[in-house]
């Protein structure tokens, strides 16, 4: 489905904050309601009342429900494959550092294999802990506080205080409000089960057809779900850039259909369904550069047990475990994932705020349109994660590795 919903939500946020003065009655009227969240360790979220001082975990799930998606999915085959709260076919963790000045996105596969702790049941009481469970199944088993609890406990020492969940329309309807996603494919994408149908080049995707490219499992490289991670990380930085650009950000009237589309199509839990705590989160969103961005797909290989699933894999989910609970800047070593490759095209102009260094390179007080810095901070420290790490940067410009047939 839509592993761009860590950066779909961060323009809710800071599009929020460019048009509150204007838009805040008709913004927070079409927020959902919130859903309770519950933690592994037993803390509590913090208030949202100001600008947060310090990180944030934010857990997006992407729904594959059919229900309410429209016509094209009413049909009894569509409905049967998934009802009411859906499958979160997305999981995906947003992690934005103390310091404001890094962000990590973790995608985690939907056929990961995991050891499920009790969640909370819709009518009181909770469903009992679960072995060798499918990391899918947590929204349909639990609600949106299932998942949250899931991965508190495949990360210990993590806390997830907020969290939020998007269907199919969202996804649409985002892409749309953006004007469309320019996206490269460098072999031909191929289809007929989600109905994309691309040339190798460049394409600008909305609506349907944007839907359709982030879903696409059999199009892209192997036809496995770990290529769709890859493939949908291209569609992210696409947008991250797009989102970035002078023409998105400084347009409050763009800014405010992304805002609303967004708002409209999502479930937010408690702790985030207030206008003060998205905007607190804004602020610790909008001095992150797209450099320091870093996308990963949590690592994980072949079940032995089980069939074309898949496990963490050792030392190497320590390294992003370690990262995420000590709140490191990270510098990927390794490639993009089996889902794409690395683009030809010149690269893009960074953005103008900071970049993160390596310890021991001054970080300018200035840049030409970028933001103050103290001429005194510290450099970021990156910390490099091992080669068997995939993923990119938001700033990188990768390509969709269509399966070519």
């Amino acid at each position: 489905m839509f592993r761009t919903v860590g950066i779909a939500l961060a323009v809710v946020l800071v599009s929020t904050v460019a048009v509150a003065g204007i838009a805040v009655t008709r913004l927070t009227g079409s927020i959902h309601a919130g859903v309770h969240l519950q933690h592994v360790s037993g803390a509590t979220a913090p208030p949202g009342v100001a600008a947060i001082s310090g990180g944030v975990n934010l857990l997006l799930v992407g729904t594959d429900t059919r229900t309410g998606q429209g016509a094209e999915f009413s049909d009894k085959a569509n409905l049967a494959g998934s009802s009411g709260a859906g499958n979160n076919d997305v999981t995906i963790l947003l992690h934005i550092a103390q310091d404001h000045r890094s962000a990590m996105v973790v995608s985690f596969p939907r056929d990961l294999i995991l050891n499920l702790p009790p969640c909370p049941a819709p009518n009181g009481g909770y469903y009992p802990a679960s072995s060798n469970r499918m990391l899918n199944a947590t929204l349909s088993r639990g609600g949106l506080a299932c998942p949250v609890l899931t991965i508190e406990k495949l990360i210990p020492g993590l806390t997830i205080p907020y969290a939020a969940s998007i269907s199919f329309d969202g996804v649409a309807a985002m892409s749309n409000a953006v004007g469309g996603v320019t996206v490269c494919v460098a072999h031909s994408m191929n289809d007929p089960y989600t109905g994309i149908f691309l040339s190798a080049g460049y394409h600008t995707l909305q609506g349907g057809q944007a839907l359709a490219f982030v879903r696409s499992r059999h199009g892209v490289g192997d036809g496995s779900d770990l290529g769709r991670i890859s493939s949908q990380e291209v569609f992210l930085s696409a947008l991250a850039r797009k989102i970035e650009s002078d023409g998105v950000l400084k347009n409050p009237l763009e800014l405010y259909s992304l805002a609303s589309a967004a708002t409209q199509n999502m479930q937010l839990s408690d702790t985030l369904s207030s206008l003060d705590t998205m905007v607190s989160v804004a602020l610790a969103l909008k001095s992150v550069p797209l450099e320091n961005i870093v996308m990963i797909q949590y690592p994980t290989g072949t079940s032995a047990a089980f069939p074309n699933r898949v496990v963490p894999v050792p030392n190497l989910d320590a390294a992003v475990n370690n990262a995420l609970v000590n709140d490191l800047a990270v510098q990927l070593t390794g490639k993009p994932g089996r889902g794409a490759v690395l683009s030809t095209a010149p690269p893009v102009a960074p953005t103008p705020t900071p970049t993160a260094t390596p310890s021991g390179t001054p970080v300018p007080a200035k840049e030409k349109g970028g933001i103050d810095r103290a001429p005194s901070a510290p450099p970021v420290s990156l910390t490099a994660l091992p080669a068997g790490v995939t993923g990119q940067s938001a700033a990188q410009q990768t390509c969709s590795n269509g399966s070519g047939k």
